[in-house]
């Protein structure tokens, strides 16, 4: 098992191992925890996973209650929210008590959204079952649900106590949902470690699954314990994202988040090349380690349709757009376009 330490104001640790998910009720009670908890899950993820953590939780004296939803990204939203909420009401939870998120990045983003608000805050464990929750949304504390205006605009920074990410889940994985939390793998690589991009450039099998997953952990730590709330450096984690959230509203939520990332990253690197703003050409690399690893890197839609989408993100700043690119792999920066040029940062990535 590797452990990795998220140092931020209330600090918790990241456990990356085989055979972990039995030790749940354990280790949740090592750190603190007791009392009630409500496992929270999808109707892929529960019939999988819900009763081994269930029985884990109770042999270590927690009383257990779970809460089940319908999975997808487009259940992502207020009215899932406030049913859990109600959920956590009817069971009488308190302060005291703990949400555990059982599931990939929707169920964390929920989970965490109503541990964040309900009693202003009551404990919240994450225990990702899907590459993409493992790799990136698990750690960092952002929650949020979807508004019919765009994704995650309603949300509160809230850490878990503990992030619990036992590898054998991933086995029961479909092949895309693997893919997709390899873009967020592809984008720390691109983003901050050049060894880290050489050792997942060519796909599936060709790495140790842990310790990659472990080096990704890493590297979103220890941006996040430099800027929890997301003011400077922890937009970095951005790249491939605006974007991507722009191919996501403008497919109506059926473009998956990973596959979407995928491509805010190739269309990033194309256009910064194109308009001068990279010192390489990390395109052909970039689109070549997102093919091999089964990731789209052509866009579906124009410039007008992801304009009108990108509009909306919330990582905008009056009339200024903040874009994460590219220098050269393994180094990213920040930088800010007047949304009157993001027509043309599009098109030149789109080509």
């Amino acid at each position: 098992m590797r452990v990795i330490d998220v140092r931020v104001r209330e600090g918790y640790q990241v456990l990356v191992g085989s055979g972990l998910l039995p030790q749940l009720g354990g280790e949740m009670a090592r750190v603190g925890r007791r009392g009630s908890a409500m496992l929270v899950s999808d109707d892929n993820v529960a019939p999988l996973y819900l009763k081994t953590a269930k029985e884990s939780l109770e042999k270590a004296g927690f009383r257990v209650c779970s809460f089940v939803f319908p999975h997808g990204e487009e259940n992502k939203n207020l009215q899932t929210y406030a049913s859990l909420l109600n959920a956590l009401a009817e069971e009488k939870l308190t302060k005291s008590d703990t949400v555990v998120a059982l599931g990939g990045g929707v169920t964390g983003d929920l989970s965490g959204f109503a541990a964040a608000t309900y009693l202003r805050g009551l404990g919240f464990v994450q225990v990702p079952t899907t590459l993409l929750a493992a790799s990136d949304s698990s750690v960092g504390g952002k929650t949020a649900v979807d508004l019919p205006a765009g994704k995650n605009l309603a949300g509160a920074f809230y850490q878990p106590d503990l992030v619990l990410m036992d590898v054998d889940t991933l086995r029961t994985l479909p092949e895309e949902e693997y893919a997709c939390g390899m873009a967020e793998v592809v984008k720390h690589g691109v983003l901050g470690d050049r060894r880290l991009f050489d050792q997942v450039k060519q796909g599936p099998g060709r790495f140790d699954e842990e310790a990659v997953i472990a080096r990704n952990v890493q590297i979103k730590a220890e941006i996040v314990a430099e800027d929890e709330f997301d003011e400077g450096k922890r937009q970095l984690l951005n790249l491939g994202h605006t974007i991507g959230h722009a191919v996501e509203k403008a497919s109506g939520l059926t473009v998956p988040h990973g596959q979407a990332v995928a491509i805010g990253m190739a269309v990033a690197a194309r256009a910064a090349w194109r308009m001068g703003l990279s010192e390489e050409n990390c395109a052909p690399e970039i689109e070549q380690a997102l093919v091999n690893n089964h990731l789209p890197i052509r866009c579906p839609y124009g410039p007008e349709e992801l304009l009108k989408a990108a509009l909306s993100d919330k990582k905008r700043r009056g009339d200024t757009i903040h874009l994460i690119l590219p220098r050269r792999i393994g180094e990213c920066y920040r930088h800010g376009v007047d949304v009157s040029e993001i027509g043309a940062f599009l098109e030149a990535g789109l080509r």
